[in-house]
């Protein structure tokens, strides 16, 4: 099994256009494609509060990588995603990490 860590650093005042995105257009489109997630967080303590940090569970780097690109060319997500920036862009920044569980993990 791996995680995929993600954390999307927002334009200043755009992170609730991030979560309304998530919640009307992308979580649906991930359910489509099979891209499972593991959980959303903000930033409560930390360098900035206009972050979202999320994981994704994978059976392989394959598996990820087949979903990921179908997801990330479906005609339907280009245009809703252009559509959530044409007043201005949401995320500025993304870093992403993969991880895999040591042996004395509990989330394995």
């Amino acid at each position: 099994m791996i995680h995929e860590l993600r954390i999307y650093h927002c334009a200043p005042g755009r992170l609730p256009a991030l979560h309304d995105r998530f919640q009307t257009i992308t979580l649906q489109l991930w359910e489509k494609y099979g891209i499972r997630q593991i959980g959303f967080w903000t930033t409560l303590i930390g360098p900035s509060n206009q972050t979202l940090t999320y994981m994704l569970q994978w059976e392989s780097l394959a598996e990820r990588e087949t979903k990921w690109n179908t997801f990330a060319s479906d005609p339907e997500w280009l245009i809703k995603r252009a559509q959530t920036e044409a007043v201005a862009i949401i995320v500025e920044r993304i870093e992403n990490q993969f991880l895999i569980p040591t042996a004395y993990s509990a989330l394995r």
